[in-house]
């Protein structure tokens, strides 16, 4: 009866084991990477929009009526606005989608192997690659090579970044005993399960 009672506590455990050490939270990386393709291309398309502000102040200098000059500069402001906040929400698509696959991949892999490694986020990064080369327009043979660049790109940027990305995970987990709740899982396993061995014993006798 013990025994049972301590086989079912264990797989309560194993079920609820906690996450792995270097992996990233899918939904926090997600939002970041919308709100940075956002600000990367509203950015982009604001410094675009210079030249074309030049060519609506030489407008309005050549335009003495003071209802034509109005016009002009509301008709840019509108279309200024309108390229910003496409830039911002293409950009934040494109970038968000791309943060998502990247970090759905490497915790799907990292659950199914049970580790968190650099060949994690090779893969990811790789597959991700891969994915959007593929997605981009062109021709099949065009796509063929994108993917082809993707991968080999991916895998070969995510190397050194997975490794860093580990590497200071790993310092800054040293010393820290939260960030290892397994080992007090295991000791308070052992203590438990000789108290019981014990007991078992002197009913024995």
């Amino acid at each position: 009866m013990t025994m049972e009672a301590q086989e079912k506590s264990e797989e309560t455990v194993s079920r609820h084991s906690p996450k792995l050490a270097g992996t990233v939270n899918w939904g926090t990386a997600t939002v970041a990477g919308v709100f940075a393709g956002m600000l990367y291309g509203g950015s982009k398309e604001a410094s675009a929009s210079v030249s074309k502000d030049a060519e609506v102040m030489l407008k309005l200098g050549s335009t003495p009526d003071k209802r034509e000059q109005y016009r002009l500069m509301r008709d840019a402001m509108e279309k200024r606005f309108i390229r910003v906040t496409r830039g911002s929400i293409v950009g934040g698509v494109r970038l968000g989608l791309f943060t998502a696959t990247f970090y759905g991949l490497q915790n799907l892999l990292a659950e199914k192997r049970g580790v968190q490694d650099v060949f994690n986020i090779v893969g990811a990064g790789s597959a991700t690659a891969a994915t959007f080369g593929l997605l981009l327009p062109g021709s099949l043979q065009w796509r063929g090579r994108n993917m082809l660049l993707g991968s080999i790109l991916g895998a070969v940027i995510g190397f050194p970044i997975g490794w860093a990305h580990l590497k200071l995970v790993q310092i800054a987990n040293e010393g820290n005993p939260a960030a290892h709740p397994n080992s007090d899982q295991r000791e308070a396993k052992s203590g438990v399960g000789a108290a019981i061995e014990r007991l078992e014993e002197n009913l024995n006798k």
